[in-house]
């Protein structure tokens, strides 16, 4: 396996993937440069300045992981990532103090003049009433988006002797309150009463221009605000024109909308009070080294066949979530499979009920390997990435209840699959931590043990039926490993089935020959991940 290195990531990020594959490093290249190359990796570890395409993404013919030594992700394509199966992580947390303590250090920066003061002093000036600054003490600064940044920021300011108003919809008021911090439910509330505001969010659909020039104007007029997040979040032309009339004190700008090339901005023409850095949030040598080693160790773990733990396109299989159900994630699968395999028709609904223990626990992971489960069965290059996804765009129903109802086991999982023909419905269950069982098929009481092979056989419930169905399977030298027969449901339904592990494929000629016998049904050939 090869790992493809960019942009300038520290050399420890090779050492630790050396580990399991063949490291490259190589310099940050054009689009086209990297659609030429990348069909031989694995895998691919970016910053900021490579921008993985859906034409590079699909140039990646054997991409797995694609991973952004950093906090955002906004230079990859997500969507595209996850349709082809590309598990996509970043680093959350191993730039937090560096982008932390840059926001207060332009915060402060911006407030004394040292830029400016710097510069008049190196050239022989002394110019000390020109630059008096404003204090913090005492301030109020709104933080728009309290994650681990936000939260670093916030301890900072507290300690400056700031007084906190924070705005987060992902976060609760007792989070905030318990921090020492007020909790604002409403933008339109924090805007005229802050003297400084900064921003740490992700730039969405959501975050684009979130400050504009509507929201500028009802600012308190003096405001500072500083950004440090993502460029857009910010409308700049409306910043620039808010500098200029005196809306906006000053700002402090790390970020911008257009990057490297940022000489077409607003802010450059503008005559308003801005100071302004070369995206240096995360440009630390502790922050560049803790980013490298996290990326490449979550790029070590998948290409191992483990987790990744910040994966940002599958929330759903991040470890965290996994380890509770952990023990159920294959059987779950497996009951997926078995269901789609066994079932005639075009696939319309999934609907997965879980009882028990499972009741209490976060199940979206089951889930997620349900779906796999049954998509994977009649379309290839499917997996625990792309399976929702495929899903939604196909137009499937995809749910999943809780049920509070008792169980004769710990935890259950129970898949009903609907098609345009039939419905077909499969449970499965831990009879210990250790030993998976299939327990109903259709209403039929079964205790199976999913194997990578199996036969589903209907037959009539009378002699010789299972001994005709040996001696095609001999015949075909193929063996038997152990078997379930299932009586039928009522005593007006004649029908039972036989469940038959065996130790290698059916075909479809023998297949045909067993569902030819006397009294035997149309058998099914079923094939499970082990």
């Amino acid at each position: 396996m090869k790992v493809l290195i960019t942009d300038k990531i520290n050399e420890s990020a090779k050492n630790i993937v050396d580990e399991v594959a063949q490291g490259v490093i190589l310099p940050t290249m054009t689009e086209d440069e990297l659609c030429n190359i990348i069909g031989e990796y694995d895998a691919l570890m970016v910053r900021s300045q490579t921008k993985v395409t859906k034409k590079v993404i699909e140039a990646g013919k054997n991409l797995k992981i694609i991973g952004r030594a950093g906090v955002g992700v906004d230079n990859i394509n997500l969507e595209a990532a996850t349709a082809n199966g590309i598990i996509v992580v970043n680093s959350p947390d191993g730039n937090t103090n560096a982008a932390a303590e840059h926001t207060v250090a332009l915060m402060l920066a911006m407030s004394r003049n040292i830029a400016k003061a710097a510069e008049s002093t190196k050239q022989g000036l002394w110019e000390r009433s020109k630059f008096t600054g404003h204090e913090v003490f005492g301030k109020t600064l709104g933080i728009i988006g309290f994650g681990k940044i936000g939260h670093h920021v916030a301890e900072t300011a507290k300690a400056l002797g700031m007084n906190i108003l924070v705005f987060d919809p992902y976060t609760t008021k007792d989070v905030v309150e318990k921090f020492g911090a007020k909790y604002i439910e409403d933008l339109e509330q924090l805007w005229p009463v802050c003297d400084y505001i900064t921003v740490h969010v992700p730039k969405t659909k959501e975050t684009m221009h979130m400050i504009n020039a509507k929201s500028i104007a009802k600012m308190k007029k003096g405001v500072r605000l500083i950004n440090c997040a993502r460029g857009g979040i910010i409308d700049e032309a409306a910043l620039a024109q808010a500098l200029e009339s005196g809306q906006v004190a000053q700002a402090a700008v790390d970020v911008f909308e257009t990057e490297p090339d940022i000489t077409a901005s607003p802010f450059f023409k503008t005559t308003g009070d801005i100071l302004m850095t070369p995206h240096l949030g995360a440009s630390t040598e502790e922050a560049q080294i803790n980013v490298a080693i996290d990326v490449a160790q979550q790029i070590k773990e998948v290409l191992s066949g483990g987790s990744a733990k910040a994966a940002v396109n599958i929330p759903s299989l991040k470890p965290s979530k996994i380890e509770p159900v952990k023990d159920y994630m294959q059987l779950a699968e497996n009951i997926g499979e078995l269901a789609m395999q066994t079932s005639n028709g075009n696939l319309r609904g999934i609907y997965i009920t879980v009882k028990g223990t499972l009741a209490d626990l976060d199940v979206s992971p089951l889930e997620t390997a349900v779906v796999k489960g049954v998509l994977s069965s009649f379309l290839e290059q499917i997996n625990y990435v792309n399976a929702p996804f495929v899903a939604k765009n196909k137009g499937l129903d995809v749910s999943t209840t809780k049920s509070q109802t008792s169980t004769d086991y710990i935890g259950s999982i129970t898949v009903k699959l609907v098609t345009d023909k039939e419905t077909n419905t499969i449970s499965g269950a831990l009879i210990a931590k250790d030993m998976p069982r299939i327990v109903k098929i259709n209403g039929y009481n079964v205790s199976i043990e999913p194997e990578k092979h199996m036969l589903i056989v209907p037959h009539e419930n009378k002699p010789s039926m299972i001994a005709k169905v040996a001696t095609v399977l001999g015949g075909k030298n193929i063996n038997i490993t152990r078997m379930n027969v299932a009586q039928s449901r009522t005593a007006e339904d004649n029908i039972s089935i036989m469940i038959i592990n065996i130790d290698s494929e059916v075909d479809e000629p023998t297949l045909t020959q067993i569902s030819e016998i006397d009294g035997i049904g149309a058998s099914k050939y079923v094939k499970l991940t082990a």
